[in-house]
């Protein structure tokens, strides 16, 4: 695990941080693939974890949420609009095009399980030390959790910093073929820059310093 800053740490689960999980105070964010169990289960062995979350229901990023729950006997937190997804495992449903074949490939090979879900999350929840945001339009009911007293914000894939095709590393918004609403993630990006964050952490990409302004000058070319 990297640490990101107090009691938060990132868990790079492919090569170039193309996936991205993250251990928060006692939680665990989002969950990899399907293979990735085996190293999130090594990375937080020495640390206490009380409940697992997922920022949205896709493949990368509840692939391993069943084998996880069950191994570790921790709940699953989602917001209400991902419950369906994260509890029957159909998780490329809201996909623009759920017959694509980057779609059925992640379902038959990324995907895990349906768990159930104990708890659902809403906008202003406290989770640990962290906020939720609700931020749709990637999937249908995406969130993101934001620590106002540091300004750390993890995104999920509200937005992304890699280009997923060639891995080249650089902020903007995930790709169409994956997005359920292109203009309600359009909105939820400028919520985001709203809140000015200092660090923000990804599904896909690595950590980013915002210290020069990329969020904002990637919302000015969006015309929020």
């Amino acid at each position: 695990m990297i640490e990101i800053a107090k009691n938060v740490y990132q868990l790079p689960l492919l090569p170039r941080n193309s996936i991205n999980c993250y251990v928060v105070d006692d939680l665990l964010i989002d969950a990899g693939i399907r293979a990735s169990a085996s190293k999130i289960l090594k990375s937080i062995k020495s640390h206490k974890i009380n409940a697992h979350l997922l920022t949205h229901a896709h493949a990368d990023h509840q692939g391993s949420s069943s084998l996880i729950c069950e191994r570790l006997s921790i709940p699953l937190w989602t917001s209400e609009k991902e419950k369906n997804n994260a509890e029957s495992g159909r998780v490329v449903d809201d996909y623009p095009n759920p017959r694509h074949f980057v779609a059925r490939f992640q379902q038959l090979n990324w995907a895990g399980k349906g768990v159930k879900v104990s708890q659902t999350l809403k906008e202003g929840d406290e989770v640990g030390s962290f906020t939720v945001i609700e931020t749709p339009g990637h999937s249908i009911g995406h969130i993101s959790f934001f620590r106002e007293s540091d300004r750390v914000l993890i995104a999920g894939d509200a937005l992304v910093n890699m280009n997923l095709l060639t891995t080249l590393v650089g902020l903007n918004t995930p790709p169409a073929l994956f997005t359920t609403d292109t203009y309600q993630m359009k909105e939820s990006v400028c919520k985001l820059n709203k809140l000015n964050p200092s660090v923000i952490c990804f599904g896909h990409g690595p950590v980013l310093h915002n210290d020069k302004g990329q969020l904002e000058k990637l919302v000015e070319r969006m015309g929020c």
